[in-house]
C-alpha cells in the first residue's frame, strides 16, 4: 500500500505543510481546527493541497476508479477529474452538512457525479437520501468492518495491563469507555451511572482525549467518584488489551453514525452496553450486550450491574465469534470489489 500524505501544522515543522492544523467536524484531541471556522483562504489552501496530491497520484498510478471518503471537500476535488469514483458517507459529513449551508456547494457535485454512494447503516442511508434527494438509487449499505488482525480475543494479565496504564490498585471488575471526549459521546452519562454502580472493586477506565477532558475530570471529582481513571489516548494495541481485561464496554453516545469501537470490543469478546443510536442498534443485541436509551444514567447503571454481578452472563468466545463471522472487514471486500467493477 502506498501513501501520499498532506501535512498540516502541528508540533513539528515539515516542509510544505499547510499553515494550520487539520480541520474536523467535531472536536479532536490533536486539533482545535474546525471546518466551520475555516476562512475562504484556508478552504482554498486545503483543497489545493489535496488537489495537487490527488493529481500526482492519478498521473502516476492511473486508476480505473477512485474511492473517496466523506461527501465533502476532498470528494469534491475528486469529482473534477474525468475518472469514475464512488464515495462513502460516514455520518460526520452529514453533521457538517446540517451544521451550515456554507459547504453545500461542494457536496452537491459529489452526489451528481459519483457512480455509487456507500452508506454505513440503515439510518445513515436514510439520512443521506434525506439530505440529498438525488442520492436515491445510488446508495449501497456496507456496514463498517473491523480489523481482525488488530482486535481479537486473547488472555492478558489484568495486573500487567493496568500497570502499563499506570494504574497500580487492584480491581476485580472493569467498566471501560474508549473514544473521543466530546459532548456527543455521552461520557457525562457514564459518570452519573458510575455514582450508582461504583465500589472499591470496580474501576471505570476512560480511554480517550478531547475538548471536554478537563470538564469531565472535574465532573468526576464533583460526583466524588473514587475509582474513575482517565488514561488519555491509547494505541490500538493498548485498546485490544483493555477490551480483553475489561468486563464491559460502555458506549453512551448521544449521536453515533456507526460505533466502530463497540464492534472492536465485541471482537475481543467484550459485552457492550450501547445507546439505541445510529448503527449500533443494528449489531448490539441481547446475545452480546444491551441497548439503552440516550441520556439515561439509571438504565445504564442497572445494566452495568447486571453484567458485573453476573445476573446476565455473556460468553467471551461466543461474542468474539459473532463479531468475526458477521463484521470482519474481509466479509465486505467482495461487495466492495463488485461495486468497483460495476462502476467502471
Amino acid at each position: 500500500m502506498k501513501t501520499h500524505p498532506v501535512f498540516f501544522k502541528y508540533e513539528e515543522k515539515i516542509e510544505g505543510q499547510l499553515p494550520f492544523n487539520f480541520p474536523c467536524f467535531d472536536p479532536h484531541p490533536r486539533s482545535g481546527e474546525s471546518f466551520y471556522d475555516f476562512t475562504d483562504e484556508q478552504i482554498n489552501l486545503y483543497m489545493e493541497a489535496f488537489d495537487k496530491a490527488i493529481k500526482e497520484e492519478i498521473e502516476t498510478f492511473k486508476p480505473d476508479i477512485i474511492h473517496a471518503q466523506h461527501i465533502w471537500l476532498i470528494s469534491n476535488v475528486v469529482s473534477k477529474y474525468n475518472i469514475p469514483f464512488i464515495v462513502t458517507a460516514h455520518g460526520s459529513d452529514l453533521m457538517g452538512y446540517n451544521e451550515t449551508d456554507r459547504f453545500h456547494k461542494y457536496c452537491y457535485p459529489v452526489i451528481e457525479k459519483c457512480k455509487r454512494i456507500i452508506t454505513i447503516s440503515k439510518e445513515n442511508n436514510e439520512e443521506v437520501i434525506k439530505a440529498y434527494p438525488k442520492a436515491k438509487g445510488k446508495t449501497t449499505i456496507i456496514e463498517n468492518g473491523y480489523d481482525k488482525n488488530m482486535f481479537y480475543l486473547k488472555k492478558y494479565s489484568k495486573k500487567h495491563v493496568l500497570k502499563e496504564l499506570n494504574i497500580n490498585k487492584k480491581y476485580k471488575k472493569i467498566v471501560a469507555f474508549a473514544g473521543r471526549l466530546t459532548h456527543n459521546k455521552g461520557v457525562d452519562i457514564l459518570l452519573k451511572a458510575a455514582k450508582d454502580y461504583e465500589n472499591e472493586d470496580v474501576l471505570t477506565l476512560i480511554a480517550g482525549g478531547g475538548t471536554v477532558y478537563d470538564e469531565l475530570y472535574e465532573f468526576s471529582k464533583k460526583l466524588e467518584l473514587k475509582n474513575v481513571v482517565f488514561v488519555g489516548n491509547q494505541t490500538h494495541d493498548s485498546l485490544r488489551k483493555i477490551y480483553n481485561i475489561a468486563d464491559v464496554l460502555v458506549v453512551p453516545s448521544r449521536e453515533e453514525a456507526f460505533g466502530l469501537v463497540a464492534l472492536e470490543a465485541l471482537a475481543c469478546g467484550l459485552p457492550v452496553i450501547a445507546t439505541n443510536s445510529g448503527g449500533m442498534k443494528n449489531f448490539v443485541n441481547s446475545e452480546v450486550g444491551f441497548l439503552i436509551d440516550i441520556d439515561d444514567p439509571e438504565m445504564l447503571a442497572e445494566d452495568v450491574k447486571k453484567v458485573l454481578n453476573k445476573e446476565v452472563k455473556f460468553k467471551k468466545k461466543k461474542i468474539a465469534k459473532y463479531a468475526r463471522k458477521n463484521y470482519s472487514q474481509e466479509n465486505f471486500m467482495k461487495t466492495l470489489v463488485d461495486i468497483y467493477i460495476n462502476s467502471i
